[in-house]
């Protein structure tokens, strides 16, 4: 029987687009039902670019669109990135002429993920994005195949590598956020404008698009709450250890009756807990099954070689003509996405405070947080030096969101308090 060799047009020389290039250089027949991948178009923003592929060898597009519709282009593979401009364009463009898209581009999929998997499934082609979340760690696939014979009540884990090397850095070196962010910026963990990660955005991308598949609603990146990592301090690092904890940045997504909270925020996770015990650029998630229970999985979430294989499993999907939803149901039947208001969750929280020296500040403190019907399970005071003031930790028991939020709007006018203590979740894993 004759294969059939698959010609793909590659959008996207980067990090990604070099690795995938290298690996179908070596290995075009890597499908397993047979068949041969061959790339036939690139397009990029530059193409004198120095690169550690070759890429002589390829028609070259300056302008992507024209790439997907070229008809040498069986498969439009988009590793541009960016959630609208040359990405969206020449995605929408493959899709309207009918050919299958693979694509690494989370924030693409977070935002309009919805319309774009109506267009595929009208032109009944196949939209998959492996790569879009946790690099070669299959956690797309886990969502989309594995569990579709549960129902998934949560998601939550560690899916931006550079804020995790930098929270792992800081507790391993003792320098600052600052200090750690410059380091990563010249090994290459962040960019140079890092907002995208430290801001916690590219982690929201990511649990956008796997709360989608956990609970068939649409992608809504607009809904979810999001802080990240840029206010932790070396001092919050060494306290919350004191206590037993490890912050680590936790994106998660709960259903409930009441709809879907997407959340990602730095958390206090027990030490000796797998989230815990992830250190430097790994990413970690658990999905946890009404019928199957809890799964754990772990590994390299972004570089050449993991993505690049995530993309060339996507790509042998299309070639063994694997066909599902691009979510858990198809895009007409996606659930409305109803976010659970912030003020309504419930949960246990780390409080910092900085305070004067001087009697009575704890007992103003325990009355103000008695006051507002906050129960504290924890307490620990520890002078260290160069503080500015006195720390006092506390944790508390379960507590709604509005009522922490007014004991902290309290205990700042206190006159002892020096700053407005620090608010950091204690996760719920």
């Amino acid at each position: 029987m004759t294969q059939k060799t698959w010609r793909l047009g590659v959008a996207g020389l980067g990090t990604v687009g070099s690795g995938l290039l290298q690996f179908l250089s070596e290995r075009p027949d890597f499908a397993p039902a047979g068949g041969k991948a061959v790339i036939t178009g690139v397009s990029a923003r530059s193409k004198s670019r120095p690169r550690p592929v070759d890429i002589s060898g390829y028609a070259w597009f300056d302008d992507a669109v024209q790439l997907a519709l070229s008809p040498e282009t069986d498969v439009f593979v988009e590793l541009v990135g960016g959630s609208d401009g040359p990405a969206k364009a020449a995605v929408e463009a493959a899709l309207k002429a009918g050919k299958p898209v693979v694509t690494a581009n989370k924030a693409l999929i977070a935002e309009h993920g919805a319309e774009l998997a109506a267009l595929a499934e009208a032109a009944g082609v196949p939209l998959l994005f492996e790569a879009a979340v946790m690099g070669g760690t299959p956690a797309v696939k886990m969502l989309r195949e594995a569990m579709v014979g549960d129902d998934v009540a949560s998601v939550a884990g560690i899916l931006n590598g550079t804020c995790n090397y930098i929270l792992s850095e800081m507790e391993a070196s003792g320098r600052s956020f600052a200090d750690v962010l410059g380091d990563a910026q010249r090994m290459g963990y962040a960019e140079a404008d890092p907002t995208m990660d430290v801001g916690g955005f590219d982690a929201a991308h990511k649990v956008s698009i796997l709360a989608a598949l956990a609970f068939g609603c649409a992608p809504t990146f607009a809904a979810a709450e999001i802080e990240g990592i840029s206010q932790i301090e070396l001092l919050d690092i060494k306290l919350a250890k004191d206590l037993g904890y490890r912050i680590r940045l936790i994106a998660s997504a709960d259903r409930s009756e009441e709809g879907v909270a997407v959340r990602v925020h730095p958390s206090l996770v027990p030490l000796g807990h797998p989230l815990a015990e992830t250190r430097g650029a790994l990413n970690a998630l658990f999905i946890e099954g009404r019928r199957i229970g809890r799964i754990f999985i772990q590994g390299p979430g972004a570089g050449s070689g993991p993505t690049a294989a995530a993309v060339a499993a996507d790509i042998a999907d299309v070639m063994t003509g694997a066909s599902r939803p691009v979510f858990q149901a198809p895009a007409g039947k996606l659930r409305p996405f109803v976010a659970v208001a912030p003020t309504r969750r419930v949960g246990k929280a780390y409080l910092r405070l900085l305070v004067r020296d001087q009697a009575g500040v704890i007992a103003a403190v325990s009355e103000t947080l008695a006051e507002c019907g906050v129960s504290i399970d924890s307490f620990l005071q520890k002078p260290v030096e160069d503080a500015g003031g006195v720390p006092i930790v506390l944790t508390t028991h379960a507590t709604a969101e509005s009522v922490l939020t007014d004991a902290i709007n309290r205990i700042e006018k206190l006159p002892a308090v020096l700053e407005r203590p620090r608010l950091l979740r204690i996760a719920r894993i």
